[in-house]
């Protein structure tokens, strides 16, 4: 429309229309929106992490631990008796029908299946030229298999591969060469086998030779003795035995031949692909395919009614999901304090956004607008900067630690995005509430330590850690001490430094009285505790604090297990045919790092004569130098001694010799002269000098024993003069003994002596040079084995990751606090400037400020991860983290709270600094010249 004079008039259409509200708030503060979006971004980030984490690590421990257990534990064993008409072919159709069904519900290890046949039996090889045992002239024995596809792992050297076997004739079979070289099998050899029940000869022809590709191969465990000729050490019938292999046409023959026959087939489960959230569901496949529906739907198509499998993966399972659950709540600890300290700064930063927009709210409800529309404007708001964030903060995590379950991780981020979304408006909304606002946190806090109390007193009564899984009230325990502290701590903190800021007001100097000050008051100016930035401070510190205790703890128990397992830090034991030499215990004896150690004689045959004539299994230890021995004995805590009780003095056998005696035993020996007596024969009379629990020799002994001391033992019993055992305490490097052990070990083996020692040579087994039997026990190797756990590693590598992300947060809470007062702060270090307050003051000024919040948070962090350590320590149970089974409870101890919380004290301190030093001048420059708003 427009006038005579031109002039155009606005329609109603043509209206000047309200800019967006979301577009229009971005607009006036971006860095604002750039900083919410960040920190939206750390907290779902961490959120959707952590949870990754704890599952990559449980499935790392499952697979390692369940892999530790050999191929054989780990796989389903399906056996069913050879028919008179099996041939390779029928196996083989079995075979793809296994595969074809397990495989439909468990993933299989193809490399490690194997599927045969078996002979039931050894039969002896009665040739007069095969090696026997001079003692005892056992025949060499000799088993039979069948295995698919041998001519894959092995490489025959001589011969041919076997055939189909006559009837009535010698069965084709081929042989290891070195088994055969060991017992002197030739090639063509026809093997005398005995004769079966009708009076027929069983007999075996070699028709060919063979080395193994790769005999250690754990492929070839329970295949019997397919590499060499292996030792049966069976007392009073030692001799060889080897395996041989039969063609696949010939299995009814074998069968004949040993006391039945026995096809198999081993279907190991690929360990790589279990996951610590199914193990339920693996158990019940796996049971189902031993004894359930599966069982029978395989021996229904296979046409096999024998068809029996059987696994003990059910078992290591069950043992891998109680050491997964005990180990949850324990490994929870540091993520929960992650989260509550998330939790808290989410709520500092809404509230120093409600701070700064308390006007504008106000003048939003004033022009009408209702609750419900202004709520939804600034959800809409905070949408725009925390969605994107959310979703890419989540993505990230996903794709940077890929694991097989996502709900776990995407379910925490959402309540990290609700909170981070909602916790603005949140704080906006109490603007308009009505009522007292004291009795209602009083209340609060009331509720708060009466849920705490109830989380101490369910800990200490269930105790955490013993398998039960992960029970979130039991976790957050340590978390509500903290928080409780932090409440308890947000009341007293402002009175004290109110009373500090009085008394140093009354000196001459300024900055400490305005800092102290300005400590007590919020930035309103009225005396109000701080309780978000306690909060923070409080849960990062003790979550941390307990934590460190808790690994700290964990770290001395499993060194102290070890040593206790080992008798000393290091120890050398000797098979039953050696005697350590004078030599050794000399030079061992002043190796570096040895402060004491003995020799030692453990008999663990003797029989223990009370004065009723009773007898009584029991171990001997006789030990060379008592003084040494009780050293050892205080060292380990394994019940001290005064070593004056073991002087024995010169006499007769019938002279008593002081003892030792295990607690149980002594109650035996109470009523009067008592005798030990050995294997040999020899008698030693005893009179009892004092009782003890346990014995560096004997850390679990299992059952009695008696500690002589062995000069005067010696001198009633000269023909017992030996020594099979080494201890010492010290810094002692294990390779520096086993050099001396080498070098000074006495007598070499002997005949079957050598043998084993041979044998196990050849299987493989590392002796470090010595020989077999000859072991070198350091309980430093002992404590690094028992910490090479994923577990153990997850569990730490967890605690420590939230201990950094919960520092940082922390820190963050201390900023936003600062953040929060600079607009007074600043205004109060212009007018200072103006007045001729230097930098450096200023900067002390601030740090002075600061100062008395992270010093009572960080102390009194300290002191609550101290309490919480000496409530709930006792009730967790750290077995699963150590690697044994220990009674040990934790402890306080000093240096593991201490450490974090100057360190987190520190942290924070020098973040205070710096950001005087960056944005402080900035800001105080500003002021300057805008001029002094009051």
């Amino acid at each position: 429309m427009t006038t005579q004079a031109g002039t155009r008039v606005p329609t109603p259409d043509a209206a000047h229309r309200p800019a967006r509200w979301v577009s229009t708030r971005l607009r006036a503060n971006p860095l604002a929106a750039l900083l919410m979006a960040a920190l939206a971004f750390v907290t779902v980030f961490l959120a959707a992490a952590f949870p990754r984490i704890a599952d990559r690590g449980a499935d790392a421990a499952l697979q390692d631990f369940v892999s530790q257990k050999g191929l054989n534990s780990t796989s389903l064993q399906t056996t069913s008796k050879v028919l008179d008409d099996d041939e390779a072919v029928k196996l083989d159709r079995v075979q793809q029908n296994l595969d074809g069904t397990v495989g439909r519900d468990l993933t299989l290890a193809r490399s490690g299946e194997a599927y045969g046949a078996r002979a039931l039996g050894y039969r002896g090889m009665g040739n007069p030229e095969y090696l026997r045992f001079a003692e005892k002239q056992t025949d060499p024995a000799l088993g039979l298999l069948y295995l698919h596809d041998l001519a894959a792992r092995a490489t025959l050297t001589d011969g041919t591969w076997p055939t189909r076997g006559g009837v009535g004739g010698p069965l084709p079979i081929v042989i290891s060469k070195k088994g055969a070289e060991t017992i002197h099998i030739k090639l063509g050899d026809v093997i005398d086998n005995g004769v079966e029940g009708s009076g027929a000869k069983r007999t075996t022809v070699v028709v060919g030779f063979y080395q193994l590709n790769d005999p250690l191969d754990p492929f070839w465990d329970n295949l019997g003795c397919p590499a060499r000729a292996c030792l049966d050490t069976t007392p009073e019938h030692e001799h060889w035995m080897t395996s041989g292999f039969v063609d696949g046409g010939s299995l009814p023959a074998m069968a004949r031949w040993g006391s039945g026959g026995e096809n198999f087939w081993r279907l190991p489960v690929d360990t790589a692909s279990l996951r610590a959230d199914q193990l339920d569901r693996t158990r019940s496949v796996i049971s189902s395919f031993l004894t359930g529906h599966d069982a029978t739907a395989l021996a229904g198509s296979t046409g096999r009614a024998d068809l029996h499998t059987s696994s003990n993966l059910p078992d290591i399972l069950t043992r891998a999901d109680e050491r997964y659950r005990a180990s949850l709540p324990l490994s929870a600890i540091g993520p929960a304090g992650v989260a509550g300290v998330a939790t808290v700064v989410l709520f500092l930063a809404a509230a120093l956004t409600t701070d700064r927009r308390t006007a504008e709210i106000r003048l939003l409800r004033a022009r009408g607008g209702s609750l419900a529309g202004v709520l939804r404007r600034l959800i809409g708001e905070g949408a725009v900067t925390v969605l994107p964030a959310a979703v890419l903060g989540t993505a990230l995590a996903l794709v940077l630690l890929p694991a097989p379950r996502w709900e776990r991780s995407v379910l925490a981020a959402l309540v990290a995005t609700l909170i981070a979304l909602l916790a603005f408006p949140a704080r906006a909304a109490l603007l308009w509430a009505r009522g007292p606002a004291a009795g209602g946190r009083l209340v609060g806090e009331l509720a708060v330590l009466a849920v705490t109390v109830a989380a101490v007193a369910e800990v200490r009564r269930r105790g955490v850690g013993t398998g039960a899984g992960l029970d979130p009230l039991l976790v957050a325990a340590p978390l509500l001490l903290a928080v409780t502290g932090g409440l308890l701590l947000a009341r007293i903190e402002p009175v004290v430094v109110g009373w500090l800021a009085a008394l140093a007001g009354r000196g001459r100097g300024l900055i400490c009285f305005l800092g102290l000050a300005r400590a007590a008051r919020d930035s309103s100016g009225r005396r109000k505790p701080s309780v978000l930035p306690l909060l923070a401070l409080l849960i990062a510190v003790t979550a941390t604090g307990f934590g460190a205790t808790v690994l700290d703890t964990v770290d001395h128990v499993r060194t102290r297990a070890a040593r206790i397992a080992t008798g000393g830090d290091i120890g050398v034991s000797l098979p039953g045919y050696a005697n350590l030499t004078e030599s050794f215990t000399k030079a061992a004896g002043e190796l570096p790092g040895v402060r004491a150690s003995t020799a030692v004689w453990v008999e663990p045959r003797a029989r223990i004569v009370d004065a009723d004539r009773n007898y009584t299994e029991a171990y001997l230890v006789m030990v060379v130098d008592p003084a040494a021995y009780a050293e050892i004995a205080r060292t380990l805590g394994a019940d001290e001694f005064d070593p004056a009780k073991l002087a024995g003095t010169s006499g007769g056998r019938d002279t008593p010799v002081p003892a030792l005696v295990s607690r149980d035993l002594a109650k035996r020996l109470a009523a009067g002269s008592s005798q030990v007596r050995t294997p040999n024969g020899n008698d030693l009379r005893l009179t009892v000098a004092g009782t003890v629990g346990a014995t560096p020799a004997l850390p679990d002994p299992g059952k009695p024993f008696v500690v002589v001391p062995a000069g005067p033992a010696w001198e009633r019993l000269p023909d017992a003069k030996r020594v099979n055992e080494w201890f010492a305490v010290g810094d002692v490097d294990p390779e520096g003994v086993r050099t001396v052990l080498r070098e000074n070990g006495g007598a070499q083996p002997v005949g079957l002596a050598k043998l084993i020692a041979d044998d196990a040579a050849a299987a493989g087994k590392d002796t470090h040079g010595l020989p077999a039997g000859y072991t070198v026990h350091s309980s430093r190797e002992l404590a690094a084995q028992l910490a090479d756990d994923p577990l153990q590693h997850a569990a730490g590598r967890l605690f420590w990751y939230a201990a950094a992300a919960g520092a940082g947060f922390a820190l963050l809470a201390v900023l936003l606090t600062l953040f929060r007062a600079a607009p007074d702060r600043t205004a109060l270090l212009a007018r200072l400037r103006t007045m001729g307050l230097r930098p450096r003051q200023g900067l002390a000024l601030i740090v002075a400020e600061a100062l008395p919040q992270t010093l009572a948070a960080t102390v009194g962090g300290g002191l609550v991860a101290v309490a919480a350590v000496a409530l709930l320590g006792g009730a967790f149970d750290i077995s699963t983290l150590v690697g044994a089974r220990v009674g040990d409870a934790i402890s306080p101890t000093l240096m593991p709270v201490l450490l974090p919380t100057v360190g987190l004290g520190v942290l924070v301190g020098f973040g205070v600094v710096l950001e005087t030093l960056v944005a402080g001048r900035r800001q105080i420059a500003t002021e300057l010249r805008a001029g002094e708003q009051s």
